[in-house]
Parts: structure tokens; sequence; C-alpha cells
């Protein structure tokens, strides 16, 4: 199947959406917005706001634009249209719609704005003022409206009054959203005004105010509605005379109201006038008000009235003012003041005690005590020729006090520590509040701690003393009256206290003597104070830590050191302490352990024992010497199958220190003629009077491996060098003369020592000649 076809179509479509894709090409060039007739305009003229865009774009048809316009960022209007402008009218334009204007236009998903006009609206209009009354009373409410209607916006208005010769003065003031305001006025001075309104805008550019409205005239009449207040007989006058007091409104217009007050209380309300009576009583002194009124108009009149009393209130008296169990007190009503020319009988008194009487008298007596606690009061009877009086006095509480019982000190949590500060209480078990307590002590002044609720303690914060017998210096007075003071028992705070001594510092000694010791010995260490509450607390220190820890009833305690050793040695101290947690140190006391006898005894005879070992030595040495040096003169060469063997070691080629191996390297090459004082061998010779051998130390080389090997049974040579006559080294010929001793191992050399059987092989070296005498004589060597 041929595949062309489809690829043309395929070809097409994509060539058809490459066009569409060329005709939603488009931009924005530009927006422009025009304010007409102009920017700035009279108050009424009208405005239009033409707003214009132009589009670039790829032939799009019926291409949409949304306009927006905005006054100040606020916006006021929005359209969309095809069109490429749009035209916005504001008739009339006012001051309110002065502002910044900008034109938004959007195409699809882009959007361009033009750039801002100010729009100027100059001139207000000018307010109109209404009032429902031209004559109100002084007080009288009535309706003002000012208005500007053609104005928009928040406004502000403004009423204003002025009075003749003076300067305007604002009333009110009030803002609305809309373009009126009706509201009430009262003008409270009398005589001609002039009234008039004007208002303000607020806009962004600033604040502007209008003109003023015409000016009305007002006249404001005086209401002639105050009242008249009279009191008869008199203003001032006493409890029980009749007082009348009349309140009326001279002229009054229609619908006036008048009221009678005190103490802001209505006593009486009528129209027009009234009369109020009433009698006299104690406390009706004051001021006496009478209001009319009319409307929302209000007058005032004020009258004092002055009410004295024929007597006054009763005043009962308790002496003494405090009242112990057992004393006697005396209850007494009185008065401060009395009018006996007003009052026709003497005046009475009776005595209540809990509102029961409990007799008819001015003055009452009784002993203190539980029985006689309660409210008391008394009443005072007198009468004129129109009235009786009774008047009752204020409640007096009774209530017996308890003297303070005898104070008990006693140390804050029972326990005393010397040397410490502490706390005393100070306590009655009897007493009534509140009671003073004062702590006496010889070496400070006093102390004062006053309870006035119950569970209040009376506490004293003290120094430390350091003696037992200073507690007993202590002494605490109680007082809750003027007459009596409690003092504390004597000796009762050392007795009820629980007074702990700290202990002193301790000192530490040793048993059976102080100083140095025997191994095996047991010393006892006596840890002692002078002063301490039992029990007391010892501790041992050794450098290795505590020793031992001890609870003593006594002022001391001992720690034993059994068998004590070397390791025991060293410095010692204790500690001590109690129950007033204080701990003392003692001195360190030093130890030192010296050997025990048997020890030393057994060192005593080592030592003798190896003097007379080393004496020994010394004279076996002597004795062996001279032997030795008799027979080391003597060369002997036997042969192997002789007995008694005489040795001669080889001297060993000397050599350079290059060509020697190393374990040859360092050896000692000593050589040493031995001759036997008896001998069967012929081949021996003796050589009698030979000066003593001289012993040198020489360096070996390696053998020559053409030699006879030599088995290194051995490591030490002996070489003797001969002395000639003259005193100089002598060799036979320059030569020397070697040997190799074979088969000599550990056993070997230590049988040599103790001269056992040997055999002995005779290597000779190369160049060397066997002598039948039993010599051996040799050339020099050929690399010597």
């Amino acid at each position: 199947m041929d595949s062309r076809p489809p690829n043309l179509l395929l070809l097409l479509l994509l060539h058809f959406w490459q066009c569409g894709r060329g005709q939603s090409s488009y931009i924005i060039d530009q927006v422009g917005l025009a304010l007409l007739p102009s920017n700035t305009v009279q108050s009424g003229t009208p405005v239009i706001l033409s707003c214009k865009v132009s589009v670039s774009h790829n032939n799009i048809p019926d291409l949409t634009h949304t306009f927006q316009l905005t006054r100040d960022s606020v916006l006021i209007n929005s359209s969309t249209t095809t069109e490429d402008k749009i035209e916005y009218e504001i008739n009339p334009a006012r001051a309110a719609d002065s502002g910044s204007y900008e034109c938004r236009v959007t195409v699809k998903d882009k959007s361009r704005a033009s750039f801002s006009q100010k729009l100027t609206v100059t001139g207000l209009q000018t307010p109109v003022l209404y009032l429902n009354k031209t004559t109100p009373y002084e007080s009288e409410e009535f309706v003002a409206a000012c208005s500007a209607p053609e104005e928009k916006g928040v406004l502000i208005f403004r009423f204003y009054q002025k009075l003749r010769s003076r300067e305007p003065k604002t009333i009110k003031q009030q803002a609305v959203t809309g373009n009126s305001l009706e509201t009430t006025l009262a003008l409270r001075e009398v005589g001609d005004s002039l009234l008039y309104c004007d208002y303000e805008i607020s806009l962004v550019s600033g604040a502007r105010r209008s003109n003023s409205s015409d000016k009305i005239q007002v006249i404001v009449k005086a209401l002639m509605i105050a009242p008249v207040m009279n009191v008869r007989p008199s203003s001032d006058v006493f409890e029980g005379d009749a007082l009348s007091v009349v309140c009326k409104v001279v002229n009054p217009p229609m619908n006036v109201e008048v009221f009678l007050t005190k103490d802001r209380r209505i006593l009486k309300q009528a129209t027009t006038d009234l009369a109020y009576n009433f009698t006299a009583q104690d406390g009706d002194s004051g001021e006496l008000v009478c209001k009319a009124l009319w409307n929302t108009v209000q007058k005032e009149t004020y009258h004092s009235i002055t009410v004295r009393e024929l007597f006054s209130k009763p005043r009962l008296v308790v002496e003494p003012i405090d009242i112990f169990e057992g004393e006697h007190f005396r209850l007494t009503c009185s008065v401060t003041i009395h009018e006996p020319e007003k009052i026709n009988n003497t005046m009475r008194f009776t005595i209540y005690k809990d509102n029961v009487k409990l007799r008819s008298a001015m003055t009452y007596d009784a002993v203190a005590g539980p029985s006689v606690n309660g409210n008391y009061s008394c009443k005072a009877h007198a009468a004129t020729s129109a009235h009786s009086f009774v008047k009752e006095s204020k409640t007096v509480v009774v209530k017996t006090k308890v003297h303070v019982s005898k104070p008990v000190l006693s140390v804050v949590g029972g326990t005393l520590i010397l040397g410490k500060p502490f706390q005393l209480l100070c306590h009655s078990d009897n007493g009534t509040l509140p009671i003073t307590y004062v702590l006496h002590s010889p070496k400070q002044p006093p102390l004062y701690s006053v309870v006035h609720k119950p569970g209040e303690r009376a506490i004293f914060n003290l120094s430390a003393i350091n003696k037992i017998s200073d507690i007993n210096t202590f002494i605490c007075h109680g007082k809750n009256s003027q007459h009596k003071t409690s003092v504390t028992e004597t000796g009762h705070l050392l007795r009820s206290t629980n007074i702990i001594e700290p202990v002193t510092k301790p000192v530490l000694t040793m048993l059976p003597r102080m100083g140095d010791v025997s191994e095996g010995e047991d010393v006892t260490l006596v840890c002692s104070v002078q002063r301490g509450t039992l029990p007391i607390n010892f501790t041992w220190y050794h450098r290795k830590g505590a020793l031992a820890f001890q609870t003593s009833r006594e002022l001391k305690g001992s720690y034993t050191i059994n068998n004590i050793k070397g390791v025991d040695q060293g410095e010692y101290y204790c500690t001590s302490t109690n129950s007033a947690n204080k701990t003392e140190k003692s001195d360190a006391v030093r130890i030192g352990v010296k050997w025990a006898g048997w020890k030393k005894g057994l060192i005593a005879t080592f030592c003798i024992l190896f003097i007379l070992a080393m004496i020994l030595f010394l004279t076996f040495k002597r004795r062996l010497l001279p032997v030795k040096k008799k027979t080391t003169g003597k060369l002997s060469v036997k042969s192997s199958g002789t007995k008694m063997e005489r040795l001669s070691l080889t001297q060993t080629e000397v050599s350079e220190p290059a060509n020697a191996t190393p374990g040859m390297i360092g050896k000692s090459i000593w050589s040493e003629h031995v001759s036997g004082s008896e001998s069967d061998d012929q081949n021996s010779v003796t050589t009698p009077q030979q000066p003593e051998p001289q012993y040198t130390e020489v360096q070996t080389r390696q053998a020559d491996p053409n030699r006879a090997l030599v088995k290194k049974g051995t490591d030490t040579v002996y070489s003797e060098v001969r002395n000639s006559k003259q005193g100089a080294p002598e060799q036979a010929d320059g030569g020397s003369v070697e040997y190799a001793q074979l088969n000599h191992d550990s056993d070997h050399r230590s049988d040599h020592g103790n001269h056992g059987d040997h055999s002995v092989q005779d290597v000779p070296t190369e160049e060397t000649d066997t002598a039948e005498h039993g010599e051996l004589k040799h050339d020099p060597a050929p690399d010597c």
C-alpha cells in the first residue's frame, strides 16, 4: 500500500495548524486616556473620560477589549467590547469626583494601563440651613437641617452661633455619608443670635470647606419656670419639730412639673406647686432641691435645713478596756449633747446584754469571766411636750481576756549543737492574743516578738553558744496586759533540750609505746577526745585508706594491729565525729617497724659463715699459688698413648683481623706450658728454673683449609711466650707450634679441672717436623 497520501494529509494539517498560530499573534501598542473638556473644571460641569487602545495583531476577528477605569486606585467602571474606545461621563462633576484617573485595557492574557490623568473639580455647592423654630425658649430643643443636595461623598457638617459682639462658636459638628444633616439644637443663652452652617469634604488631595449658608436670626426667650421654695417655721429646728416645705412656679406655662428631692431621693412630685410637711428627725439635716421641668427645660432651687438633736445617741463605755478573768469592770451609758429646756422629764438609761435588759441605770458593774462575755448596748429615753424619743448606742462586745500563762522556752527542733546558731521558741499554752514575748540574754539586747493570730509563733534567731551552762541564761517574758507579765521557769530549757557538744580535736597515741616497734608485735592505736556528746564515731586511717570504724560510748576508741609487719609502717591518723556532724582530724603518728630478733640472728649467722668462707678461700689460694709457679716452666708433649697427659696448647697464627671469621674474632688466645714433676715419657724435656710464663691476649684468624680441621670443642687457647735471658720474648726460629684439642665437650672440661684421664691427639701443623726427642720444632710460618 502506498504511504504518500497519508503523509500529504499530515503535511496539510501541520500547515493549517501553523497558520492558525500565526493568526493569534497580537500586541497592545498603546492605551490613551483623555479628560474632556479639560483636567480642571468647575463644579457641575459634565466630564467625559475617553479611553482608547491600539492593538497590533495578525487578522484576529472580533478581538475583545476589557476597559477598567479607576479613580485613586478605586474601580469606578468596567466594560468589555470589541471596540477600541469607550467613553465614561461624569455629569455633573463634583468635588468628590476630583482625583487621579487611570484606564487599563486587557486583551486576552495581556494587559496595559494608560498614564494617569488628574481631574480637579473646583467649587463646592453652598449649603442651605433650615430651622423649625426661630424663637425657642432657653434650653429648648428645636430642629436644624443643613444640606448640599448636589454634593456627594463623606461630608462633615458644622453649625455655628454668633452672638452680638462675640466671635462665632461651633455648637454642633457631625459627619454623614449623605449630602444633608438633620439634628436638634438647644440654646441656653437668652437673647438674639445668628445661626448658619457649612460643610467639609475629605479628598485624597486634601480637605475642602464650602462657603457658609445664609444666616438665620434666632431669638432665645427666657423661660420663667424657676421654682420658689419656702421652709417653715425655720430652716434651723430641733428634732421633733414640725416642718413645712412649699415649692411652686409663678406664672408657669402649660405642662410644668415640680419635684422636691433630698440626697437624690424624690420626696414629693406635683404639677405647678407642692407642699411637703414632716417632723424633723435626727439625720434630716441637709439640702432640699425643688425642680421645675417643662419639655426638656429644667430649673432648680436649693434650700438647706439643720435639724439639731435634743440629746445625742448614747455611748456605752467599758472600763478597763482590757478585761481579764477575775477582774472587775464597769459599763457606763452616757450622752454628750443634752437640751434640758426642751425635755420635760429627766432622761432614763437602760443597759442590755444580747438584747436582754440587765438594769435601768447609767452603769453596770460585774466580775470578768466567761459568763459575762457578750454584746452590750444601752438606750436613752427622753420626751417633749409633743413627742418621745428613744436612742440606742452602738454595740460593745465584752470578751474576757485570759492572762498569758508562764511561757516555755524550747529549742526549735529539740536539739541544740554547741558552736552553731540556733532558734528558741517562746510559747504559752494560755493567753488572749496578742501576746508580746521578750527574750532576755546577758550577752545581747532584748529581742521582741508579737503573736497576733493563732498559729503564729514567737521564734528568736540566736548566735552560737559554746557552753552548756549558757543555755540557762535565756529568759522569756510573756505579756498581754499592762499590769501582769509571765516569766519562764529557770532551768527548764536545759532539762528539755537535747544538747550536743561537738567533739574536740582527737589525739592519736600508740600502745605499748610510741615510736618504732618490732615485727610481730601487737600495736594499739588509741584515738581520744577531751569533750563531745556520746556516742562518738572514731575512724583510723593509713596510707592505704580507712582501716577501721568504731562507735564508742566513751571519749576514746582503740584499734589494734596484730602481728605488725613491715608493710604496716608509715603515718596513721584518726578522725572523730558525733551527732553534731562535725568531723575532727588528729595529727599524724608515724610507726616504724624493725626486724624481728630471729631475723637479725639469722643474718648475723650468715655474715659469720660468709666471712669464714672468705678466710678459707684466701688461705687456700695462698697455699696453691707457689705450687703453681713451680710447674709453669715445664713444657711436655705426650702422645695419646701415655697415661699422664702433658698438654701443650697451640699458639695460633696471628694474622690480619680481616681474615678472621666472626666466630673467632675477639677470642682470647692463651698458651700455657705445664710440665709435671714426674714423667715416664722419654721424649719429655725438663727445663728447671724457668722464669714464670707470661700470658697475653691475641686475636686469631681462620685456619688454613689445607690444614687439619680442629673441632671447636673449646673456646680457649693457651700460648706460652718464652723470655730470653735478655728478657725479650723468644720464639724458636720464628716459628709457632700449634695444636688442636679434639673431642672436648663440657664434661671433658669439667674433668680436666679435676686432672682426670684424658685422650689428647696431637695434630701437627704444616711445615712442622716431629722430633724423636719429644720436642716439636717448627719453622717460621710462610705468611709471617
